[in-house]
């Protein structure tokens, strides 16, 4: 893999942003955004196969993640940010459409990509979550919810600072592919629901959790705790939202995500469709959170055909 990878820095709005990139655009480009506690390197499987199939694969790493500059700690973090970096990245490597790849809080500046540039979008996919037209609520949620343990200042850092980094993600991608939301008792913390002698998922090796460390121990977990998990209540009504482009949206249902208030009536229930009419949605009835490292053959027959559905006619020719 790593001899079709490629690694660049691209200054962006005075920051420097790591970028992965393979394949050559001889049907267009594909822009894949992670979420948490993700990175570039969780779309390597789409990656090699985008580029094999005649599409420029590209993978920022979020600003604050992984190799990408940390914004100065007293700059607020802010979704128009993430939207603005796509759109920077896009300009600086003279890329004038590209299809989206969105997965966790990565779907979010994809889907607002979406809206703001459609002419700058071929099309948008989002793995496990849902369009919402408004901030997400989680005030019916228990206390000990992790979302709601993670947006408290300090909570997190103290609770991660007990571990070493390689065991933060550890932990968070043993918690993150079980079918059960992430919710402490009272009296733990959400590190403290699993531990070494629980074993990592089947499809995620030693050495994929040593690629996650080491991106993890050059940013550390301040801005990607700040971007979520403390910006989320931020996220704009976009009642009037509507999308000029396709959308293929990927569900594992056993994505723990799939239980959160509301998302399972969004895609089941036809709300996302009032915003997307060129909605498809597809169903991973095993996929977990992270259906695109979990079932690659799977997710990637769903982005290839997507994207081959959707090519400009001179690209499709």
């Amino acid at each position: 893999m790593a001899d079709q990878i490629q690694h660049l820095h691209l200054p962006v709005r005075g920051l420097n942003l790591h970028v992965a990139q393979a394949g050559k655009d001889e049907l267009g480009t594909v822009v894949f955004l992670h979420g948490f506690p993700e990175i570039w390197y969780s779309w390597r499987h789409q990656m090699l196969a985008a580029a094999a199939a005649g599409y420029r694969a590209i993978a920022p790493d979020c600003r604050g993640y992984g190799l990408s500059g940390q914004p100065p700690e007293e700059e607020e973090a802010t979704w128009d940010d993430l939207v603005a970096d796509v759109l920077a990245i896009l300009d600086a490597l003279a890329v004038p459409r590209a299809f989206l790849v969105g997965k966790d809080f990565g779907a979010m500046p994809a889907y607002d990509f979406a809206l703001r540039h459609p002419e700058r979008t071929r099309g948008v996919a989002c793995l496990g979550i849902p369009f919402s037209p408004v901030p997400a609520a989680f005030d019916a949620m228990p206390e000990g919810f992790y979302v709601l343990r993670w947006r408290e200042p300090g909570r997190a850092e103290a609770d991660f600072g007990r571990h070493d980094v390689r065991r933060v993600v550890r932990t968070i991608y043993i918690l993150f592919s079980g079918a059960d939301i992430p919710i402490a008792k009272e009296g733990q913390e959400i590190m403290d629901l699993a531990d070494l002698s629980t074993p990592l998922p089947p499809w995620f090796s030693d050495e994929d959790l040593d690629a996650y460390a080491s991106l993890y121990k050059n940013s550390g977990f301040r801005f990607p705790l700040q971007m979520p998990y403390r910006a989320i209540h931020r996220r704009p009504n976009l009642m009037d939202a509507r999308f000029e482009v396709p959308v293929l949206m990927v569900v594992g249902e056993k994505d723990y995500a799939f239980k959160f208030p509301g998302f399972e009536e969004a895609v089941r229930g036809g709300a996302m469709e009032r915003f997307a009419p060129e909605l498809e949605v597809a169903y991973l009835p095993e996929g977990s959170h992270f259906a695109q490292e979990q079932l690659p053959e799977q997710v990637n027959r769903l982005l290839l055909g997507f994207f081959q559905a959707h090519l400009d006619p001179v690209a499709a020719t």
